[in-house]
């Protein structure tokens, strides 16, 4: 089965489409399964040794751009035998300015063609920030430590200013969003960033898409590691925020993780302290990470591994991307943080849509993120 995510983008889309295409890959469909990313900036098709085929795939980055018409993405799609994952992004249809006949055609061929998710926020103000460092970052998504590291080091030295108009622009993309979504689309089913990612594998697993698999296989069946503790794995290796060794979580002379689950986070206490350099980070990591890792790295390395052959036989077009920051780092890198709040509590009350927020409330959330992160994630159990 063909699936797509509708995104306004900064909603998980990316990660969820790439391990859609992985957990598909990992079951066994009447014909290949290949992710596409994005529909509308280029893709191509070509022979597969792989495949034995002709197969749709995607050119490399400085390759992308809107030279296909829609009707012809349409006839690339009808002219393959092998299922495609991907994305819609509603800001390319609007950079593209093709004409309406030509959306609507897109869009009957995805209703009819495709299991259809959108992906959703519910902090509206998280999704307006986030998309506020893309504005200085200039980049949507990084797949390495490296390369997070390399893009993100002057943005934490020197903390970024989140324009008010841009801040409102992002709030008002959202809400026009949802209303594209429900003027062109059959949705099957709704990705909410916020309530689905804790656990993401049981949303996919629980996909209609999986209902005629014999077993529905999870993380821990294919690769000998759990979903959680690989992507545990995979936040911390490139996490330079220096925010783990600032929570004692852990006595550094027992070889155990002490843990309370009524354990109480300080966020005011707790500073931006990033790393410069890989060596530096790992460095700074709390014994409690550094057992982590030690007991997760071989699995969570061998499964990066396989995901690479998927990205190098083109199934995926990068491998799954790297968390970028949590909303304390967020709170701690832009500079208006507060005036932002303000902002959107404004911007709320007036379009009527999103619900509003103290700092408090937000305070409770990076919380309870904390602790998803950095305290229940590195338990000895986990």
């Amino acid at each position: 089965m063909n699936v797509i995510v509708l995104t306004p983008d900064r909603v998980g889309s990316t990660l969820l489409q790439r391990l859609i295409t992985i957990y598909m890959n990992i079951h066994t469909f009447d014909k290949n399964v290949i992710n596409l990313h994005e529909l509308t900036n280029s893709i191509l098709k070509y022979y597969s040794d792989v495949f034995g085929c002709e197969v749709l795939g995607k050119g490399n980055g400085d390759e992308w751009g809107y030279y296909q018409t829609l009707p012809e993405v349409v006839e690339l799609l009808k002219s393959v035998d092998h299922y495609v994952t991907s994305r819609l992004a509603q800001y390319h249809i609007k950079n593209r300015k093709d004409s309406i006949a030509d959306q609507l055609k897109l869009y009957k061929h995805i209703n009819e063609n495709f299991f259809v998710i959108a992906a959703q926020r519910d902090n509206l103000l998280e999704h307006a920030l986030s998309w506020g460092i893309v504005d200085h970052s200039k980049k949507l998504n990084v797949y390495s430590p490296e390369e997070k590291l390399d893009t993100y080091a002057d943005i934490y030295k020197h903390r970024i200013t989140v324009e008010p108009q841009n801040l409102i622009k992002h709030l008002n993309n959202y809400k026009d969003y949802l209303q594209w979504v429900d003027d062109h689309f059959m949705v099957n089913s709704y990705f909410r960033y916020d309530h689905h990612l804790k656990d993401i594998e049981s949303y996919i697993l629980n996909l209609d898409i999986f209902n005629n698999q014999p077993k529905r296989l999870s993380w821990d069946d294919s690769f000998g590691i759990d979903f959680k503790d690989w992507n545990s794995m995979h936040y911390h290796v490139s996490d330079f925020s220096g925010i783990n060794h600032q929570l004692e979580i852990n006595n550094s002379d027992v070889p155990k993780l002490e843990y309370n689950k009524d354990y109480d986070v300080d966020v005011n206490q707790i500073q931006l302290q990033p790393a410069t350099t890989k060596t530096e980070k790992y460095k700074s990591a709390s014994p409690a990470l550094q057992q982590f890792i030690r007991r997760k790295v071989k699995p969570y390395w061998d499964t990066y591994q396989h995901i690479n052959e998927l990205v190098d036989n083109k199934i995926l077009v990068t491998p799954v991307p790297r968390k970028l920051q949590t909303l304390l780092e967020k709170k701690l890198l832009i500079k208006n943080y507060s005036e932002c709040v303000k902002i959107y509590n404004e911007w709320v009350a007036k379009n009527n849509i999103g619900v509003p927020m103290s700092e408090d409330d937000l305070d409770n959330l990076i919380t309870d993120e904390l602790l998803d992160y950095h305290v229940k994630a590195l338990l000895p159990s986990a």
